[in-house]
C-alpha cells in the first residue's frame, strides 16, 4: 500500500503491517479492518478521539481478523469509522470523509466508512466491517462493492466494539464475488445449497429512486440465477416497511444505550453535532417499554422464516437511494436516515444474512441490490453472488 494511494482516499486511521499467521484460502491478501476491531498491541478508536484516548492497546486480536491472518491475509490497515459506528453517511468531523471512489462527490456511507473506500480503492484486496442498521451494506451499496452482513451470532463478535449486540454482526467487503466467497470460506464451512426460490418484493422496489433501471438489474439478477420468482408486496402479509422501523426504533436504544452510556457518562466526549443529538435521543428512549416491539421481533421473524423455508431469498434495493453529496444538512440527514433504515432494518430484526451486489447504476452513482436469505443460509448467498460476480 502506497502512503500516497492511502492519503488520497483518507480511508484509514492507521497504516500497520502485521504479517499472517498462518496460510490458507487468503494467503497473499492484504486486508483493513473496521476502527471497531481489536488488533493486539494498538488502541480501538471507534470513530472517537476521546474513546481513542480513553482506551489502552487490546491485549488479543479479535477472532475474526484473527481468522483472517491465520488463513494467509495481512493487516495493512485500521480503517475510519463515524464515531462509535453511529451514523449511516460516513462523515466523521475528527478524522474526515473517507473518499467514495465510485462516486467522489458523494459520501461513502458509514458506518464502516474507511473500509469501503479502502476497498473499493484498491488500498486492500478486502477488508472487515461492523454492520449493526445497515453498516456494511450501505457503504457496499454506495461505493459499488460486494457486501456480506451474515447470519446473527455465525461469526465472533468478541473483540469488537458493541453498538447494539443483538443487531450487530461482523461483515466484510470486496469488489468481486469470487474474494467475497474466499472470505466467507474462512468463517463457513457448511455447503453451499442453491437458492430455489426468489421473492421479488415489489413495495420495496417502489421505495427506491432509479426504481426501473434497480428493476432491469433485477430482471437480470433471477435470469442468471435461474429459478423461481414471485413478485410479492411484503407488506400485505408481513407488515409494511414502517412498521418494521418503528419497533427497530424502539428495541435498539435501549440496546445503544446499555451498550456505550455508561462511558458516555463518564467520558463527556466531544462529539459532532449530529452524533451528540443522536445520542441524546438514545439517552431518552432507553427507558421505553420495548416489550410491544420485542414481540412484534419475534412473531414476524417466526412469519418470514416460514415464508423463506431454507431454499428461498427476499430480493430487494439494498438501500433506496444513490449516495447524498457531501457535507448532509442537518435538516436532511433524519429523514434521509429513516428512509434508509426502513430497508436496511429487516435484515437486522430477522437475525438473517444479506448479501448485496453491486449491479446498478442510477444517476451515475452506484446503487445495490440485496438477497436477504433464511437463518444461517449464508453459504446459500454467497453461492448466489458467485453467479453473478
Amino acid at each position: 500500500m502506497s502512503n500516497q494511494a492511502a492519503g488520497e482516499l483518507g480511508a484509514l486511521r492507521l497504516q500497520v503491517d502485521i504479517a499472517p499467521s498462518g496460510q490458507g484460502t487468503l494467503s497473499g491478501l492484504t486486508f483493513a479492518v473496521k476502527d471497531m476491531f481489536d488488533v493486539a498491541g494498538i488502541v480501538t478508536g471507534g470513530g472517537s478521539p476521546d474513546w481513542l484516548a480513553s482506551h489502552g492497546p487490546a491485549a488479543r486480536t479479535a477472532p475474526s481478523a484473527q481468522a483472517c491472518l491465520d488463513a494467509g491475509a495481512r493487516l495493512t490497515g485500521i480503517a475510519i469509522a463515524d464515531e462509535l459506528a453511529f451514523s449511516p453517511f460516513g462523515e466523521n468531523v475528527h478524522y474526515g470523509t473517507p473518499r467514495n471512489p465510485k462516486a467522489p462527490d458523494h459520501v461513502p456511507g458509514g458506518s464502516s466508512s474507511g473500509s469501503a473506500s479502502a476497498t473499493a480503492g484498491r488500498l486492500v484486496d478486502f477488508a472487515l466491517g461492523g454492520d449493526t442498521a445497515g453498516s456494511v451494506r450501505i457503504p457496499a451499496s454506495w461505493c459499488g462493492l460486494f457486501g456480506m452482513r451474515p447470519t446473527h451470532g455465525r461469526i465472533s463478535l468478541d473483540g469488537v466494539m458493541p453498538l447494539a449486540p443483538s443487531f450487530d454482526t461482523v461483515g466484510w467487503f470486496a469488489r468481486d464475488a469470487a474474494m467475497l466467497g474466499r472470505v466467507g470460506r474462512v468463517f463457513f464451512n457448511d455447503p453451499a445449497p442453491p437458492i430455489r426460490r426468489v421473492l421479488w418484493l415489489e413495495d420495496a422496489f417502489a421505495l427506491a429512486d432509479g426504481s426501473k433501471i434497480l428493476e432491469q438489474a433485477a430482471t437480470r439478477l433471477v435470469d442468471q440465477l435461474g429459478v423461481e420468482v414471485r413478485r410479492i408486496d411484503f407488506g400485505e402479509t408481513q407488515k409494511s416497511f414502517a412498521d418494521w422501523l418503528a419497533a427497530f426504533n424502539v428495541l435498539r436504544p435501549r440496546e445503544i444505550w446499555g451498550a456505550l452510556g455508561p462511558w458516555i457518562r463518564q467520558a463527556h466526549p466531544q462529539f459532532g453535532a449530529k452524533t451528540a443529538a443522536r445520542f441524546a435521543a438514545v439517552e431518552q428512549a432507553a427507558g421505553a417499554d420495548v416489550s410491544e416491539a420485542q414481540a412484534f421481533r419475534d412473531a414476524c421473524g417466526r412469519k418470514v422464516a416460514d415464508l423463506l423455508g431454507d431454499d428461498g431469498v427476499l430480493l430487494l434495493p439494498t438501500v433506496p437511494t444513490v449516495a447524498p453529496r457531501k457535507g448532509i444538512g442537518d435538516a436532511d440527514a433524519p429523514a434521509l436516515r429513516e428512509r434508509i433504515f426502513r430497508l436496511t432494518c429487516l435484515s437486522p430484526m430477522l437475525g438473517f444474512p444479506e448479501v448485496t451486489l453491486p449491479l446498478a447504476t442510477v444517476e451515475g452513482c452506484p446503487m445495490g441490490l440485496s438477497l436477504l436469505g433464511p437463518q444461517d443460509g449464508d453459504a446459500m448467498l454467497l453461492g448466489a453472488a458467485a453467479k453473478v460476480g
